[in-house]
């Protein structure tokens, strides 16, 4: 079984990961912010003292970037509050590479080392949408992010992917959302399980498919 590092297990997907990883027998090691139940203390506003909060990881063969924000309330084009959207691009777009270089010392002693991070079908540049742009743009950004360092790491044999979990009923998603949170996380710890170099870089939906960025 693996040991995996999942960001964000208060809730939603990060929840059912958290819980859907356990009962596969692995070893599960999740943050939120306030270190509750056991969880690693994790707060991403700051990146650049992720590193130091990170410093007593042990060995890890996953690593999962789950913990993400919808926020601010206004973010149309039109009206947008920018602080917000500042906010929302540090946690969802750089915290992710932030916490992966803190874990990459970790990482790199896995037999089979894995970074998954969760972005969304609102990234996807063929949407001509008007809505929650902060939100949009930040996960666009993450796949970015993602893609440059597959590239990156492929020479050390670390492979890098992002997962689009779809319309998931969550807290974020909301109750008539199309997805189930924990089919969502089978499919996602399926990705994990299966993913190779061969792979790196790539965008897929939960269910095992390539998708376009």
């Amino acid at each position: 079984m693996a040991r995996l590092f999942i960001t964000g297990v208060n809730r939603g997907i990060g929840a059912a990961l958290h819980a859907q990883a356990v009962a596969l027998g692995h070893q599960v090691i999740g943050t939120t912010r306030d270190g509750r139940d056991g969880t690693v203390p994790l707060v991403l506003d700051t990146p650049e003292t992720i590193a130091e909060q990170l410093s007593g990881i042990g060995p890890l063969d996953v690593l999962i970037n789950n913990a993400g924000v919808i926020s601010p309330d206004r973010q149309s084009p039109l009206d947008m509050d920018f602080a917000g959207f500042a906010h929302t691009l540090t946690i969802n777009s750089i915290a992710p590479l932030a916490v992966a270089q803190a874990v990459l010392p970790q990482l790199r002693k896995s037999a089979a080392p894995k970074i998954l991070t969760i972005s969304s079908q609102m990234a996807w540049m063929g949407y001509r949408k008007a809505d929650r742009i902060a939100y949009r743009a930040s996960k666009a950004a993450v796949n970015k992010v993602m893609q440059g360092l597959a590239t990156a790491l492929e020479t050390e044999g670390i492979a890098v992917a992002l997962v689009d979990p779809g319309w998931v009923r969550t807290d974020m998603g909301g109750a008539d959302a199309e997805e189930d949170p924990h089919d969502v996380a089978c499919g996602v710890l399926n990705i994990a399980r299966d993913l190779t170099l061969e792979d790196t870089g790539k965008f897929f939906r939960f269910t095992g498919e390539e998708r376009e960025f």
